[in-house]
């Protein structure tokens, strides 16, 4: 019969090869595979430690040369950059255009990781070319070390959720289209505040542990007590479901899906003829779309037809959405405007904004589908194009 510690160690082993799973078909899966990509790194860090945890339980890191040689040099905990890569993955989920080269300076704390490995291999060199001739306790020294860098780990990993919590709350709660669409911005926001939240259970979890353990006299009787369970286990079930969860939400982003499967009612003819033109007359002549607020109720007591209406014209005549009836009027405004020679100081982001869009994401996200570019690229190419 299994002991409760043998199906702890399960739990954790098998979390470990989920993650290394996972991490891989997120990684070579050819739909957003910028965040894709981040996430199968934070993954692969989760299972690292998981192996890690192991591999001490067992005391294989102690009974051979290779094993021995492995725990001096080979870094097996990188938990400093997990934080700038939830950060991250956060904002390339909703930024089509971003690229993490430009903010590689936020893993240089990774730095505090690999650091006693760093110092283990200086001291081996040394004694080797008979630079260092006195015995030191190294062991003991990385013990410490591994100790209170727990510190900074947790520090570190908080405040790149309280900025990641800080950007998502740029979004509006609600970002569902107004005909009954679920959009791909309302998928991936749902998923990415889940996201936060489950890491925020993590991190409190974390905190009530890290407080007794850094603690010297009640830090053996924890491990000795608890091991790193109630760390490793919530770990690995975080492993199981940020695998299952992210695949999931992969697959099912780009497709919009219906809330209600109740069928269309076909339009009379007249409706459809009277509610075309005075949809286009709010956009063409009386500009609502420069208003950033501007949803279907607005646009139904502007018009006076009811929003069912609106709603079932668009769908079943105009073939789209209100959100991309409206953005549709915004990129071409932002068009004009982004090549007037009186608003070159402003930036892209200003000039989306001032054409009523009220998301930087949505902005790129509806300006790449519609035209195949990027705004950036597309004010570059417009501004090389000879007169």
């Amino acid at each position: 019969m299994l002991s409760i510690t043998s199906v702890l160690k399960t739990i954790i082993a098998l979390g470990a090869v989920q993650g290394l799973i996972a991490g891989a078909l997120l990684f070579w899966n050819k739909r957003h595979k910028k965040a894709n990509k981040i996430l199968a790194f934070m993954l692969w860090f989760f299972s690292l430690a998981c192996i890690n945890l192991r591999l001490y339980q067992e005391s294989i890191l102690y009974h051979s040369t290779l094993g021995g040689f492995i725990d001096a040099f080979v870094p097996r905990e990188l938990i400093m950059p997990l934080g700038p890569l939830l950060y991250f993955y956060i904002r390339a989920s909703l930024e089509p255009d971003f690229r993490l080269k430009p903010y590689r300076k936020h893993f240089y704390t990774v730095l505090l990781d690999v650091l006693p490995h760093i110092v283990t291999i200086i001291y081996v060199v040394g004694i080797v070319l008979g630079l260092v001739n006195k015995a030191i306790p190294l062991g003991y020294y990385r013990d410490v070390y591994f100790m209170y860098v727990d510190i900074p780990r947790w520090l570190s990993l908080t405040i790149y959720l309280w900025l990641s919590a800080r950007y998502l709350a740029k979004f509006p709660a609600q970002v569902s289209s107004n005909d009954g669409v679920e959009t791909e911005n309302t998928i991936t926001l749902r998923w990415l505040r889940q996201f936060v939240r489950v890491f925020l259970a993590l991190q409190v979890i974390w905190l009530i542990y890290l407080i007794p353990y850094v603690i010297p006299r009640f830090s053996n009787r924890l491990l000795q007590q608890l091991d790193w369970y109630p760390i490793y286990v919530p770990l690995a079930v975080l492993i199981y479901w940020l695998g299952v969860k992210a695949l999931l939400v992969t697959y099912n982003v780009p497709v919009a899906i219906r809330k209600t499967a109740t069928p269309a009612v076909a339009l009379p003819a007249d409706t459809v003829e009277q509610t075309v033109p005075v949809l286009k007359k709010a956009m063409e002549e009386e500009r609502l779309y420069l208003d950033p607020l501007l949803n279907l109720t607005v646009l139904s007591q502007h018009t006076g037809i009811a929003p069912k209406t609106i709603s079932a014209v668009l769908n079943q005549h105009l073939h789209t959405s209100f959100n991309e009836f409206v953005n549709q009027y915004r990129i071409t405004e932002f068009k004009k405007r982004v090549l007037e020679a009186d608003l070159q100081h402003l930036t892209i982001t200003g000039i989306a904004f001032d054409c009523g869009f009220n998301s930087q994401a949505t902005f790129q996200r509806a300006f790449k589908q519609a035209t195949g570019m990027s705004p950036t690229e597309y004010r570059k190419a417009a501004l090389e194009k000879p007169l």
